[in-house]
């Protein structure tokens, strides 16, 4: 009975191995990912036009912005919740929910007459993307492991950026013709909907239930592989691994840090060619869109790179490389040349977050996976609300090119200072 046992479940886990390898699976949690990180900068060429449409609103300058990041502090409230929720209900329920809410909220943008609404509409965007995004990198860690779950989470982080680069090249485009229609791209999670429902399942459940009870009982398979070492299948449970606080307190620092920066793009961008060079929305939008475009560029190959350099030194040498990205934003004045600093900036990122995401997935038990997770996204978007809050003083004191030098120093500061104390063997996580 223990020999039947362990090789039923042992089946039943090749068999959800060999279903979530499928390139349908694959391709419906990669473009479902393009539904995140980059959702409230979708409408980021807009906001010269939104700005001058809503003039008499007292402090416009400030409001439009948060238009454009009041997305990032929901998903900080909610994201937390989202990982709670997917841990003990499911992952695939939260991700329909989130889905559906996701091509509403975003939508809504198009025919709401007043800025308080679209703020109000972005508030649920927000929480959308929170459940949408933790649900999304939970699957992709619980259907895969080691080698396969560091190049789907690479991948991850590259349809991110081609979808940024997709819909902000697109929002260009459309808020040429309106500063309302790039809100039409968000009811592209309509058309992803039906992929989320009939091809992606629970982890460990059969192919025909839809219902979040498991196949088996971790408990039950811990005592059977006790009782029966001599079995032909082992079965391996992690339930008493600490949870490594101190890991947890530099990865969620470090994208804090990472989205602060990174949000300096679709935020002050478009404001600061138009007053450079008096760019149009598709200037914007196209200049925008060369930084995700090279973040999927240098995520295809984080892990390559991940396999030869450890975690640490690569994040303080990319903060290096994003630092020479924002000096030449800061000092060029030409359009075109400002390419070869967006290029670099979206480079280093594309670099840093997929091996951020592959250390945490790797390094928390499978139990906590879901919270850890959450708190990944939590922080991601913490950084992305506060990114305007950040930059807004350092504007007022030194314009917008002043803001990009000050952050390019600071992130060379901080990748020299990461890569001198890992080398002095002071900072270690084990």
């Amino acid at each position: 009975m223990a020999h039947k046992a362990i090789a039923e479940t042992s089946t039943r886990i090749n068999l959800q191995e060999r279903r979530s390898n499928t390139w349908i699976v694959k391709m419906t949690l990669l473009v479902t990912s393009t539904l995140t990180v980059m959702a409230g900068a979708i409408i980021a060429p807009s906001l010269p036009a939104m700005q001058e449409h809503f003039a008499t609103v007292p402090n416009v300058d400030f409001w439009v912005r948060l238009v454009l990041t009041m997305p990032a502090l929901f998903i900080v409230i909610g994201a937390p919740f989202a990982g709670m929720i997917i841990d003990r209900f499911g992952r695939k329920r939260l991700l329909v929910i989130g889905a559906i809410l996701y091509g509403l909220a975003g939508s809504a943008g198009y025919i709401l007459p007043s800025l308080t609404a679209l703020l109000v509409s972005r508030a649920l965007l927000g929480l959308a993307v929170a459940g949408v995004m933790t649900s999304v990198t939970t699957l992709i860690a619980d259907y895969y492991d080691g080698p396969s779950r560091a190049q789907i989470l690479g991948f991850q982080a590259a349809f991110m950026g081609l979808g940024g680069t997709i819909f902000l090249t697109t929002g260009g485009f459309l808020a040429d013709l309106d500063w309302r229609n790039p809100f039409l791209i968000y009811l592209f999670a309509f058309m992803i909907l039906p992929f989320i429902i009939t091809v992606l399942f629970e982890p460990g459940h059969s192919r025909d239930e839809d219902s979040i009870t498991p196949i088996y009982s971790p408990e039950d398979c811990v005592a059977e592989a006790q009782r029966c070492r001599d079995a032909e299948v082992s079965v391996a449970m992690r339930t008493d691994v600490a949870v490594p606080v101190r890991l947890l307190f530099f990865i969620y620092s470090s994208v804090l840090v990472i989205q602060i920066a990174f949000y300096l793009i679709p935020v002050q961008l478009p404001f600061y060619l138009e007053s450079l060079v008096g760019a149009s929305a598709a200037q914007s939008g196209f200049a925008v869109s060369v930084t995700p475009f090279w973040f999927a560029s240098g995520a295809l190959l984080s892990a390559r790179i991940s396999r030869r350099l450890d975690h640490i030194p690569l994040i303080g040498c990319s903060l290096i490389l994003v630092s020479l990205g924002f000096a030449i934003i800061g000092m060029v004045e030409s359009y075109y040349l400002m390419f070869s600093g967006l290029a670099l900036v979206g480079l280093g990122f594309g670099f840093m977050v997929p091996n951020l995401s592959i250390w945490l997935a790797s390094a928390v038990p499978e139990s906590f996976r879901g919270s850890a997770l959450g708190g990944l996204t939590t922080f991601t978007f913490l950084g992305q609300f506060l990114s305007p809050i950040v930059a807004q003083p350092i504007i007022q004191q030194l314009d917008l090119n002043g803001m990009y030098l000050v952050a390019g120093g600071f992130l060379c500061g901080c990748g020299i200072l990461i890569v001198l104390v890992f080398h002095l063997g002071a900072l270690r996580f084990s």
